[in-house]
């Protein structure tokens, strides 16, 4: 019985049964319009035969990474400010409300314009897709911050850098670890309508290339790709993050061994 429950624990029971599943409604459909994981695998052999799989996968992670990162070190200190200093937020946050209902895709013919069909215009609009999820985690962050801490900062003579540093920044860590971890499944929705668009390499284009050929299952496999390479750079980042800012409240799933559950701490902040 304890190994059934760690085994369901794990989630591969789920993941069998959706094969399965995947493959009954397969069956009974034509293979041309919805391959099987069968059919899915043989084209994943195809495509790595000669490596082009591997390649375009490390070309949109990569795309994906630069302009993540990029996006995210712009809108932490942003986010900060907006949240911290009212006459600033008064001014910018409507303007920031109306334009982040903009989607990434909607630019993608302004960016080309602006910079180019290259790398730049890929990077910019990874960019603009994670400043505004990670801005307004920010800045809910920084709101949450209870006035008695800020209070008692204040009478021990702390100064507003201090109280920056050592109360708003420590309990604003949860938040903007969520909104960098949010804004990393957006900057995998940019990449892939870039690559369609302005590409000749990566996932997106590869998903687009197949079309020409009618290779579903190519198709298929470019979506299995961007799911597995969004899990895995996920797991990596919660990991991380529970590593290294435990202390603030960052954690992760943990397994209560005394009720054999899963209990999951959410991303909270620190009262410490």
């Amino acid at each position: 019985m304890k190994f059934f429950r760690k085994l369901a624990g794990s989630g591969l029971v789920t993941w069998i049964a959706i094969f399965i599943l995947w493959q009954i409604v397969s069956v009974n459909n034509n293979p041309d319009f919805f391959p099987g994981p069968i059919a899915t695998f043989k084209g994943m052999i195809e495509l790595s035969q000669d490596g082009s799989l591997f390649r375009y996968m490390g070309i949109s992670l990569w795309r994906v990474m630069k302009g993540w990162v990029l996006g995210s070190i712009i809108a932490i200190p942003v986010g900060l400010l907006l949240g911290r200093i009212s006459v600033l937020r008064m001014f910018v946050e409507p303007f920031l409300h109306f334009v982040r209902f903009i989607p990434p895709l909607a630019l993608i013919t302004l960016f080309m314009l602006w910079f180019g069909i290259g790398e730049a215009s890929k990077t910019a609009l990874i960019t603009y897709s994670t400043l505004f999820t990670v801005i307004i985690n920010t800045m809910a962050g920084v709101a949450a911050v209870e006035e008695d801490r800020l209070r008692s900062a204040r009478c021990m003579g702390a100064t507003e850098v201090q109280i920056m540093k050592h109360v708003i920044i420590p309990t604003t860590i949860p938040y903007i670890f969520t909104g960098i971890r949010l804004s990393m499944s957006s900057s995998f929705m940019a990449i892939i309508g870039a690559e369609m668009i302005s590409a000749n390499e990566g996932v997106g284009f590869m998903i687009w290339s197949s079309r020409l050929y009618f290779k579903t299952d190519w198709i298929f496999v470019g979506l299995f790709c961007l799911g597995i390479m969004g899990f895995t750079a996920d797991f990596i980042l919660v990991r991380i993050g529970s590593t290294l800012c435990s202390r603030y409240g960052v954690v992760r799933p943990v397994f209560n061994k005394k009720h054999k559950t899963v209990t999951k701490k959410s991303f909270s902040v620190s009262k410490g």
